[in-house]
């Protein structure tokens, strides 16, 4: 039987499980120290933890639940991690360099069943949720490879953008922002975290409530109902009305303003008409618009990227109108950017 990750706990969680295990709650401190700052791989290496304590963590739970598979490395430092889970699956993270730090970008399922018909992650479907712990884990995994490198390089920054809708794993999802944010352990900032969603209207009332601090990203794709559920299922259950109304309760409970992604598709949501309609749907809102070059996948061929012309002229009307805006900066182009398409590529040659 697969012992859980022991990453999975939140601090306060690990104080109270040691105290039901009969340790003093002090030692929790100890342990998230040797996990989360000295980064150990082994409990046996929590060398000034009492035995006993070493053994019933060792009895209950795993360091390390998932091993790498394969890693790439673009021209531009963009590394992207295949990681095996414990029941063999297989999950993608990827590191990003920025100007202002070292952004992981994670997985939070196996699979999605959101179906946008562009993206190359939800080419398979859904098999699970991940854990905390493993969502956890690959933060650890991709920070251990910097301790191995041994230039004092440290994760500072995180999108919740991998393979699987986050907010359809939410409690999980959640523990882990608590966990990575601990000031005692990784203490990534609030501010230095971006949470994705395609738009479950539910769930983002309920973020908001939780008072987070996180940036919340929406993946909006489209300026109308008829475009969005052409492309997006998911806006058949829940169309714009009811997700604008979400973002308007996220912006007002949180005093924080939104980032709307919109991923631009040659001749399908990248003409001027379609600037101008979703100026008129952000109005005034305290909203910024995130324009994505798109990345071509093979299994959606009716899908091409925009000419760069046509890229530069829906951000010039966005700007003409008052909406505040940038063209995302890619990463990792020559090593399967989109994301998914890693995954799905070794599944493939697998079953070959």
């Amino acid at each position: 039987m697969n012992k859980q990750s022991i990453y999975g706990l939140t601090f306060d969680r690990l104080s109270s499980w040691l105290l039901e295990h009969g340790h003093k709650k002090g030692r929790a401190q100890q342990v998230w120290d040797w996990l989360y700052r000295r980064r150990v791989t082994d409990f046996s290496d929590m060398v000034d933890v009492n035995e006993d304590c070493i053994n019933v963590l060792k009895e209950h739970f795993a360091i390390q639940t998932l091993q790498e598979h394969t890693k790439q490395e673009s021209a531009d430092g963009t590394i992207k991690f295949l990681f095996t889970l414990s029941d063999g699956n297989l999950i993608e993270t990827v590191l990003m360099r920025h100007k202002y730090g070292l952004s992981v970008c994670v997985t939070t399922q196996v699979g999605c069943n959101i179906g946008c018909s562009f993206c190359a992650s939800g080419l398979l479907k859904k098999d699970r949720d991940l854990s905390s712990g493993e969502i956890v884990e690959q933060i650890m995994n991709v920070q251990l490879h910097f301790d191995q490198v041994g230039k004092g390089e440290r994760v500072s920054h995180i999108v919740v953008m991998g393979i699987g809708e986050p907010f359809d794993n939410f409690d999980n999802m959640v523990d882990f922002l608590e966990i990575v944010k601990d000031q005692k352990g990784l203490e990534i900032g609030p501010r230095h975290i971006t949470v994705s969603t395609s738009g479950l209207a539910d769930k983002i009332y309920e973020f908001a409530d939780l008072k987070l601090q996180v940036n919340l990203a929406i993946s909006l794709h489209a300026p109308n109902n008829e475009l969005r559920t052409r492309i997006m299922k998911i806006n058949r259950a829940i169309p714009l009305e009811k997700l604008m109304s979400a973002i308007d309760y996220y912006v007002e409970k949180s005093n924080r303003r939104i980032t709307l992604e919109y991923i631009l598709l040659r001749d399908v949501n990248d003409q001027k008409e379609h600037a101008l309609e979703l100026a008129q749907l952000i109005g005034d809102r305290r909203a910024y618009v995130n324009l994505i070059p798109y990345n071509p996948v093979d299994e959606h061929s009716q899908y091409q990227r925009s000419e760069e012309e046509t890229v530069l002229a829906f951000y010039d009307t966005l700007k003409k109108n008052g909406i505040n805006c940038g063209i995302r900066i890619e990463h990792g182009t020559d090593i399967d950017a989109a994301c998914g398409q890693l995954r799905s590529k070794q599944i493939k040659e697998g079953q070959s």
